[in-house]
This record gives C-alpha cells, sequence and structure tokens, in this order.
C-alpha cells in the first residue's frame, strides 16, 4: 500500500481503504491545537482582505520585528518562511553536496531536504527500548565526520524530549567539529512553561540552528508561517536563497498579533498538561504502550499484541477513528500508532474504541 507520508489526509485514507466518502472521521492523524485557531483569527483574515489586491512588502518588516521582539534577538537573526517545510529546505542548503546525521525516527522531510540538495546522510536512532532515548556517545563519535545534524525536539514522532545537558555537548562538539546543529522546534509551544524554547542559546552557539512555526499551536496549516533563527552569517545565506514574496499577505498580516496572542497558548498549555495526563493514564490502564510524550501526540502500541498494529489501525478507522500510521517512520515500521490529543469528547471516544478492542 502507498501510505500518504503525512498526517490529517482523510479523505485520502478514506480512498485508500474503500470507505464511504460521507462517513463521519475523527482524525486524530495531524498534530494539531484542538481547540482551533484562536476566535479573533476569522475577523482579521477577513479585515485583511484587501490586501491581496497588493504584492506584500517584500521584507516582510512587520512580521520580522514582531519575530524578533517576540524572540528577544535582533531581526538580522530572524527569518520569516513558507512554513516549516520551507525552513527546512532553506538550511538544507548550507549544506548542499555535504554530510548530515539525521536523528530517526522523525520528520520525513529532513531526508527530503538533504536529498533534493544532494547531501550524504546517516541516521542515528533513537534507544526504542530505552524510551526513545539519544543515543548521545554514538552521535559525539560520528559528528566528526558531519557538516550539520538534524533534531527534532519536541521529536516527531515520539513527543519526547532531548534534555539540556545532552544538548550542550552536541553543540560544545560541534564547535570543535565544525557541525552545524538544526533543531526543529516546531512543538516547542506546546511543551510546560518550565520547559522553553532554545532561543536564549543562540549567542553561545554560532553552529546553532533553530526550525519554528506557528501551525501547530494555532491550527492554521493552511497558512503556512514558519521561521528561522540562527546568527546573522546563517540568515543572511538562506534570506538570499528564499524566492521572492514567498509568504501571502494574509499570514504575514497575522503574525504580530498572533505572537502578542499569549493567553491562547498559556490557555492551550494548561488544557493540554490535564487532559494529556488522563488520556496517557488511561490508555496505560488498558494495557497499551504509550511513549513518554511531552507535547500534544504521543505513540502507542498494543503491550499485548505488538504485531497486530496495522490491525489495530484498521480497526479503529473502520470505527470512524484515523490515527497516523508510522510505516515512513525509520526504525518505527508501522509497529506504532502516532495520536494525537483532541478534545475530551473525542479522546474519550477514542479510549472507548481502543477499550472495545481490548475486550473483543
Amino acid at each position: 500500500m502507498k501510505w500518504p507520508s503525512h498526517g490529517g489526509q482523510p479523505e485520502t485514507m478514506k480512498q485508500l481503504f474503500h470507505m464511504d466518502k460521507e462517513k463521519e472521521i475523527l482524525d486524530f492523524s495531524a498534530n494539531l491545537n484542538p481547540l482551533g485557531p484562536p476566535p479573533w483569527l476569522k475577523g482579521e483574515i477577513y479585515h485583511s482582505y484587501t490586501t491581496i489586491t497588493k504584492y506584500p512588502d517584500p521584507t516582510y518588516s512587520n512580521s520580522h520585528n514582531a519575530l524578533a521582539d517576540y524572540e528577544m534577538i535582533t531581526k538580522d537573526k530572524v527569518l520569516l518562511t513558507n512554513g516549516g517545510a520551507e525552513a527546512i529546505f532553506l538550511v538544507a542548503k548550507l549544506f548542499e553536496g555535504g554530510k548530515a546525521l539525521i536523528v530517526q525516527p522523525t520528520f520525513v522531510e529532513y531526508e527530503r531536504a538533504c536529498e533534493h540538495y544532494h547531501i550524504t546522510t546517516e541516521d542515528v536512532f533513537l534507544e526504542e527500548s530505552n524510551e526513545f532515548q539519544l543515543p548521545l556517545e554514538l552521535i559525539l563519535e560520528k559528528m566528526g565526520e558531519a557538516d550539520v545534524i538534524f533534531l527534532c525536539r519536541p521529536n516527531n514522532p515520539t513527543g519526547t524530549l532531548v534534555d539540556e545537558k545532552s544538548l550542550h555537548r552536541i553543540l560544545e562538539k560541534g564547535l570543535e567539529t565544525n557541525t552545524y546543529v538544526v533543531v526543529d522546534e516546531a512543538f516547542v509551544d506546546f511543551l510546560p512553561s518550565t520547559k522553553l524554547s532554545l532561543t536564549s542559546w543562540l549567542p553561545s552557539y554560532r553552529n546553532l540552528v533553530l526550525l519554528r512555526s506557528l501551525t501547530k499551536m494555532f491550527t492554521i496549516p493552511g497558512l503556512r508561517i514558519g521561521y528561522v533563527l540562527a546568527n546573522e552569517h546563517v540568515i543572511g545565506k538562506i534570506k538570499s536563497w528564499q524566492l521572492p514574496w514567498s509568504i501571502n499577505s494574509f499570514a504575514d498580516a497575522v503574525v504580530p498579533k498572533l505572537l502578542a496572542d499569549d493567553k491562547y497558548v498559556t490557555r492551550t498549555r494548561n488544557w493540554l498538561g490535564s487532559e494529556s495526563s488522563y488520556v496517557l493514564n488511561k490508555l496505560t490502564d488498558l494495557d497499551f504502550y504509550v511513549s513518554e510524550s511531552k507535547v500534544n501526540f504521543y505513540l502507542l502500541q498494543d503491550s499485548k499484541r505488538p504485531d497486530d498494529t496495522e490491525e489495530l489501525f484498521q480497526y479503529l478507522f473502520k470505527g470512524g477513528i484515523l490515527t497516523r500510521h508510522t510505516h515512513n517512520f525509520k526504525g518505527l515500521n508501522g509497529n506504532y500508532l502516532r495520536i494525537a490529543i483532541r478534545s475530551s469528547d473525542e479522546n474519550n471516544q477514542l479510549i472507548d474504541k481502543l477499550r472495545e478492542w481490548r475486550n473483543r
């Protein structure tokens, strides 16, 4: 079967499984904030409607100023991008023809970007038998051979978090070996407030590049808003390669207001903390393995029937619940399901369906 390479594609999945197009599906396959976009966003886009009749400011100065203020860095250290995907591909071009280490299992776009720019890749794998811990010593050993290492933190699809001590060691080693460390922080906004972004590390590490996204927290994948944080030399290079007007006027208009809505982010974090604890405890009680996720998604496997993951996927889907397969996450090979935290009612429907599976 040709499995889709991303979540959030219920219509495609219906076609693959010859399912009635009208069947209602709860989509747990996309890692988006279940609270939805902030209520004010619809009106803001409506009021920005007239911007489509003019070219955007090619420098996107308002958005860049807002991002710099929000991250507490200078404007020459930030670049607004057309979603996280453009950020990944622009950064990958820095290492064209070189060699990359990719910490797997992780987001497939790092490898795709490397292939596009003829970057040789070598995979190192999180330790599945040890709660997907980072193989730190192996990474340090291999860094001398690599121009760049791609690391997702919090990691997609496990939801796990590399500790700061390990990151410091990797970055220090990178300074010795002239290896850049690209850390994708697309889900960092979902972390508890005690676990912060690495932005404050940028002055200390010229080899650190951060990838950020507003898509996940604000449930706006259609607007495509991402950005890169790095030293001014890196930003200057990738900015010169960015296509003109790659960000649309609606996205540019709402960036400052999204960044200013800290109440929405706080409300999401508070809700997620209690809801995820509830969901993961219920699933553990039903004897399902769940990864030690710190964010709004987790890996799941039936501890009693670990070889029946694909059957479980189909059972849930036919019952109206779409989860994310893991066939194209290296090292997982379809043996887990990635599942998002949704609304309380939807989460309970998932728990009920998994209870049915358990009691069949």
